[in-house]
């Protein structure tokens, strides 16, 4: 039993300290009337809806099929570099950037494999780490580019144009270091081969039924704009989601992230009962007061920038600059992004051996990015 515990905790740490505060919260202020008012069931709903669309767009290969098609272009070192990262980078705003290194990391694996050994161990590491970074920083221009943007757009009641422009400088100085590190790290690669497009590996899943269940997903994806533009009822997106998925393609149901969403209900009850507590509530309001962009960095390195945007939220009303922090805050640590443990899994599992040499380089390239963005950031506030 104990064992399993462990094990469980291990999986999802973040889930079971939301999980031990909304415990501990509660037996400071019992369960009463209020508690309902805690949750955010709109966040949940569109999220839980996004989850799902996109994972049954993954179930029958759209993504590798995109990233197949844009590599049967590509003839160079350069080239490949910066398409498996700028693969990352676009595609994040849209699907998120946990969806994004699930889908194209292996898929690098993949492709470099296919340079020779020579090749491939001179460009994994920086490329995954690449990848990493772009994935993280891509998602931060779009309300549903990941989960802490979609809560805090919410909680801000801005328009998707104002979130964009808030965000855009951020993006657009992430997108001009990333060109500028892959140019230099194809610089000294010899010309790779040819790709095949019939090589058995790279080919995408082919689902039974695939271009039904494809018009399926897009207009749900579309559903889900609508809600998350406040053109349409969450309410309807919700049930629309649930109910058509469970009639045409079941089994994706099972690939949601539920322990997120549980995370999520979690950090509502903690916040919401800490807020009830006048002394805490004074506390943490004078902490991050007039220093939510640093707070909200800083709070990132050590528990992620998912549950610092829950937890800070409750105690300022300056959801920009916890928007801009939350974001920022995602770059550091290898827990500053939940999404970076998805990469680091994937390189300890392919190459255990040189899990320290990837850890330095993430850290160093993390940190140049962050140095890059909070100098931006000055600027911008002056």
């Amino acid at each position: 039993m104990m064992d399993r515990m462990a094990a469980f905790f291990k999986k999802d740490t973040v889930l079971c300290i939301a999980l031990i505060l909304a415990a501990g919260s509660i037996l400071a202020v019992p369960p009463d009337s209020e508690y309902l008012g805690y949750v955010d069931f709109r966040t949940l709903a569109i999220l839980f809806g996004l989850m799902t669309v996109t994972a049954g767009l993954q179930k029958i290969g759209v993504f590798d099929q995109i990233a197949e098609k844009l590599l049967g272009h590509v003839q160079t070192a350069r080239g490949i570099i910066l398409s498996l990262t700028l693969l990352c980078f676009f595609s994040s705003m849209l699907i998120t950037n946990d969806v994004a290194l699930i889908t194209f990391v292996p898929f690098t694996f993949i492709v470099l494999g296919m340079l020779g050994a020579e090749q491939r161990d001179r460009l994994l590491l920086p490329v995954v780490v690449m990848q990493t970074i772009a994935a993280n920083l891509g998602s931060m221009l779009t309300p549903i580019g990941n989960p802490q943007n979609l809560y805090l757009y919410g909680k801000a009641g801005i328009s998707v144009p104002a979130f964009l422009r808030l965000m855009l400088p951020y993006a657009l100085l992430s997108l001009v270091l990333l060109v500028a590190w892959g140019l230099l790290l194809g610089r000294s690669c010899a010309q790779p081969p040819v790709f095949e497009k019939d090589t058995a590996q790279a080919s995408p899943r082919r689902e039974k039924g695939a271009a039904a269940l494809l018009i399926l997903y897009l207009a749900l994806f579309i559903l889900c704009l609508l809600a998350v533009g406040h053109i349409l009822p969450w309410q309807a997106a919700f049930a629309a989601v649930l109910i058509l998925v469970f009639l045409t393609d079941r089994q994706v149901l099972a690939k949601v992230d539920y322990a997120l969403l549980l995370t999520f209900v979690g950090f509502f009850i903690f916040i919401g009962n800490v807020g009830r507590i006048p002394a805490f509530r004074a506390f943490l309001q004078s902490i991050i007061a007039g220093r939510e962009i640093a707070t909200a960095i800083a709070a990132s390195q050590v528990i992620s920038n998912v549950p610092a945007a829950l937890l800070l939220s409750g105690f300022t009303e300056d959801f920009a600059g916890l928007i801009v922090g939350t974001n920022l805050g995602g770059l550091g640590t290898l827990i500053a992004s939940m999404a970076s443990l998805i990469s680091y899994k994937r390189i300890a599992k392919e190459a255990g051996d040189r899990r320290g040499r990837y850890i330095a380089l993430f850290t160093v390239g993390n940190l140049f990015f962050l140095a890059a963005l909070v100098l931006l950031n000055v600027l911008i506030s002056r």
